[in-house]
């Protein structure tokens, strides 16, 4: 979904002034006698961000819409085979965390 920033071509840090511009812009590339659809969409993307205060409440309320088609696959999709590790990488795993070095040290120890 585009966002209203991105359908009048500003910036989010954009100024009143350079939103509005970018409006008058648009309307006139795309008068509603062309597409009366893009038409409306530019003109309620103006209104959800033409001032700061309906930039705020756009900023604070506004969630992009999720794709449920991905969301589901990810959910779904079979799980990869699990590989156990080999005792070389378990132990590289063990002197990683610091707070396990001593138990490590141990096992390196014990299997010289």
């Amino acid at each position: 979904m585009t966002s209203p920033y991105q359908l009048l071509g500003v910036s989010e840090s954009a100024t009143e002034a350079e939103i509005k511009h970018a409006y008058l812009q648009q309307v006139k590339l795309n008068p509603p006698e062309r597409d009366q659809q893009r038409f409306q969409r530019i003109q309620q993307a103006y209104e959800t961000i033409k001032d700061s205060d309906s930039r705020l409440r756009h900023d604070l309320f506004h969630w992009p819409e999720a794709d449920f088609d991905s969301l589901l696959q990810q959910v779904f999709k079979p799980a990869q085979a699990f590989k156990p590790l080999s005792p070389e990488d378990f132990v590289k795993l063990l002197h990683a965390v610091p707070v396990e070095k001593v138990l490590a040290n141990a096992l390196t120890t014990q299997s010289l």
